[in-house]
């Protein structure tokens, strides 16, 4: 039996026994065709992603595609995400998942993967493995820029849902990136330049 699990603005998630049905939702407000032909791009593109990154880190494992139903079946991965989850954590074990996740995500980036939607609602933890989901805002790049942003945006929600043991536990998200990525000077300095902007941004200016 299918189920309705989780609807966002772009699609919408279906359980059923152990697999996750995604499909990209029609846009009334835009023409057919357009609609028609963004939505297959998108569902392309987030195949491809999964299929690429499936290589190198721990993703839901890609069961079927249907590019003319705009779906995406994959393998159902139960357990909490990082965000019910990580604030619940011993210390050390909390700070072994950041550097872990740190790792990870340089990873994703060493290989010209952008996520595009970094926050801990999109890690799921099952035993002790970090599972990445949704690259549904995922894309290809090779720019500095781009990758700076993705971590900028963890920044983000590690601050505004995790503020208890914010800086501890992004600082070994840091770290764990720092060792792994093939560019991390020139990623980490464009990171400062994008918290910055980000800053002056709040301040009105």
């Amino acid at each position: 039996m299918k189920t309705l699990i989780a609807q966002g603005a772009e699609a919408k998630l279906y359980k059923e026994e152990n697999t996750l049905i995604k499909e990209r939702i029609k846009k009334n407000y835009r023409h057919e065709e357009i609609d028609s032909r963004i939505r297959k791009t998108n569902t392309r593109r987030e195949y491809k992603l999964l299929n690429k990154a499936s290589k190198i880190i721990s993703v839901p494992k890609v069961l079927g595609y249907n590019e003319k139903e705009y779906k995406i079946t994959m393998e159902f991965i139960p357990g909490l995400t990082l965000r019910d989850t990580l604030d619940n954590i011993p210390t050390k074990k909390r700070l072994e998942l950041c550097e872990q996740l740190g790792k990870e995500i340089a990873r994703l980036h060493n290989l010209g993967i952008i996520h595009g939607d970094l926050t801990t609602s999109n890690f799921i933890l099952k035993e002790d493995k970090i599972y990445f989901i949704d690259f549904g805002l995922g894309f290809h790049s090779t720019k500095i820029e781009d990758k700076a942003v993705d971590l900028h945006l963890l920044r983000q929600a590690f601050e505004s849902k995790h503020y208890k043991h914010f800086e501890q536990s992004f600082e070994a998200v840091m770290k764990g990136y720092k060792e792994e990525s093939k560019q991390s000077k020139e990623i980490l300095d464009r990171f400062d330049i994008v918290e910055k902007r980000g800053r002056y941004k709040k301040k009105g200016c």
